[in-house]
């Protein structure tokens, strides 16, 4: 056997039992779900949020498992969705290429030639035939797991480098592979398309606006957006695109004092939020990709201290409270899906498998909890609660609806309320753990004149805390 037969006999036998219950087609090119489709996904009647067909509230909750395509196997791709289902996430955010020389974990390259107007695909799908099972038929495979687990693809269709780097696609070649992707998969509810790639949108707008339209015009039902390079936003360059749904920014790696860009919000990732709500026409917006937990501050300088669990909480709950349509949560070691073997990126030394239960990644789902606990739809941000809001980590973060309020505090500083914000004469005060999701009950208390509120512990980085106030 070659190594390919090899990986498949291995894998055939931990799958036999998978294949029995639930029935996956392995013999027709396009079988049809075996699971019911997803809803899908549409902007909300007030243009900053996200909901499902039906109209009902969808916070996104992503994670970002950037090579799950090519570098998990079926098994793999099981474990991995499962666990971000068990977590509450509900989008993994994937490339279709990260290279044009692409293949995956099976030795099944993704094109013809390197030329991405030619996917390369096989008669049927069967996993047991060497010469049936191509790129595209493990891509299917991982659609149909995600959907399984209740879990939308954000899909990058080419990273951007293979485009900002010299003359590896072209317009014409663009608007071919969109065009298969278009096809492929136009009736897939689970997909949301990542135009661009960690890349500069004033850069090849020729090649992103064609991939993006292409997308858009096949599959309207599709929602897109962009994904640019660190400290960017979609807005800068696409807002006005008849393709971008919604906005997505990268708040970057780097820590306030490694941030020497002119103009930079540097860590203040609420601020791409604030901004964003202002433009027209009104479109969500969402952090796409914060520092990453267990990756080095600045990304490059492997000596320097780590991104934690504290951060990525910050991250999401300033970008959410300022009033993001979602957040998205990654790792060192999962965006790389880093196995036994494989060259390290960023300094990285843990396995995939193991980091996937990285303090961080468990906490993720109290955010989703506690927006969706109340009347999710008429949340708007509002900073006038805030009598002291303060800056960089001491800063105070403020959502509301009709007849609740939510402030955050990362590092545990006393919260100084302008009451009467929120419906009735009094309100009830309680305290939110981002840490483990636990509440604890302050009193009963009037809802007019400045109020005093402080968290238990001691003042510093990382004791963050919510403080809920509801209408009495």
């Amino acid at each position: 056997m070659n190594q390919k037969q090899n990986y498949i006999y291995a894998f055939f036998i931990s799958c036999s039992l998978f294949f029995a219950v639930c029935g996956y087609s392995q013999t027709t090119k396009k079988a049809k779900s075996v699971n019911k489709d997803l809803l899908k996904l549409k902007i909300s009647k007030n243009q900053h949020y996200f909901t499902t067909e039906d109209g009902k509230p969808f916070f996104w909750l992503g994670d970002t498992g950037w090579l799950t395509f090519g570098k998990l196997d079926r098994e793999g791709v099981d474990k991995y969705f499962q666990d971000r289902k068990e977590k509450g996430f509900n989008v993994v955010q994937v490339m279709v290429l990260h290279n044009i020389n692409a293949v995956n974990v099976y030795g099944d390259a993704a094109l013809i030639n390197e030329d991405v107007s030619k996917p390369l695909t096989t008669t049927g799908n069967n996993f047991r035939n060497v010469a049936e099972y191509d790129y595209w038929d493990h891509v299917d495979y991982t659609l149909e797991v995600a959907q399984k687990n209740g879990i939308y693809v954000a899909m990058v269709p080419v990273w951007g480098t293979n485009v900002s780097k010299g003359d590896k696609v072209s317009k014409e070649q663009a608007i071919q592979y969109a065009k298969f992707l278009a096809e492929r998969y136009k009736n897939r509810t689970n997909i949301i398309w990542l135009n661009g790639g960690d890349t500069h949108g004033n850069e090849f707008k020729d090649i992103w606006n064609a991939i993006g339209s292409t997308l858009k015009t096949n599959n309207p039902n599709q929602l897109v957006t962009f994904h640019p390079f660190g400290r960017t936003d979609s807005s800068d360059d696409y807002h006005t695109a008849t393709w971008l749904d919604f906005n997505m920014f990268q708040s970057g790696h780097r820590r306030y004092d490694q941030d020497t860009l002119s103009g930079s919000f540097k860590e203040d990732n609420y601020k791409f939020v604030q901004r964003d709500l202002t433009l027209k026409p009104t479109k969500p917006t969402l952090d796409g990709e914060p520092s990453y937990e267990g990756i080095p501050h600045g990304l490059h300088d492997t000596l320097q201290p780590l991104w934690k669990a504290s951060d990525v909480r910050r991250y999401g709950y300033w970008s959410v409270f300022a009033g993001a349509a979602g957040y998205t949560y990654g790792h060192n070691a999962v965006m790389q899906m880093f196995r036994k073997g494989d060259k390290p990126a960023y300094g990285n030394k843990e396995l995939w498998t193991s980091a996937i239960n990285a303090s961080g990644a468990g906490q993720m789902v109290y955010i989703k909890k506690l927006m969706l606990e109340f009347p999710y739809l008429e949340r708007v941000p509002d900073q006038s609660i805030v009598a002291n809001q303060g800056e960089k980590y001491d800063y105070l973060v403020a959502t509301r609806g009709k007849n609740y309020a939510l402030i955050y505090t990362y590092t545990g500083r006393k919260i100084a309320v302008n009451m009467g914000k929120i419906a009735g004469d009094k309100v009830t005060a309680t305290w939110y753990n981002p840490r483990n999701g636990q509440k604890t009950k302050i009193g009963i208390v009037a809802n007019k004149g400045v109020r005093e509120f402080q968290p238990t512990g001691k003042k510093e980085d990382g004791n963050d805390w919510v403080l809920i106030l509801t209408s009495k």
